[in-house]
């Protein structure tokens, strides 16, 4: 019995959990020069392919409150209730050959 309970302890503490890693602002970026630098044209394209996901029931499979937003000099993917996955950002951002940054 106690063999088992520790097994069952053990499965419990290595089996993956889903967590989502979401954010209220994303960019997308280039890598050049070991820098990343800022990607506006793609910025503004996978924010709006974000805004118009729908892919399930998940907070981040949706975006109805995706927008451009001016944060300090930069136009960001904002959304005031952080719908923005990072995965998901990312895979919009690499759809325009860029990567992607999030808070």
């Amino acid at each position: 019995m106690r063999a088992s309970s520790a097994f069952l302890a053990l499965c419990v503490l290595i089996t993956p959990f889903a967590s989502a890693d979401l954010h209220s602002d994303g960019v997308c970026v280039n890598r050049i020069g070991g820098q990343n630098v800022y990607n506006a044209a793609a910025t503004i394209s996978a924010c709006n392919s974000y805004m118009n996901r729908n892919t399930g029931n998940k907070q981040w499979d949706v975006c109805p409150d995706c927008t451009m937003k001016v944060v300090g000099n930069l136009n960001v993917c904002h959304s005031d209730a952080w719908h923005i996955g990072g995965d998901e950002l990312n895979h919009y951002c690499k759809q325009q050959g860029a990567g992607s940054l999030a808070n």
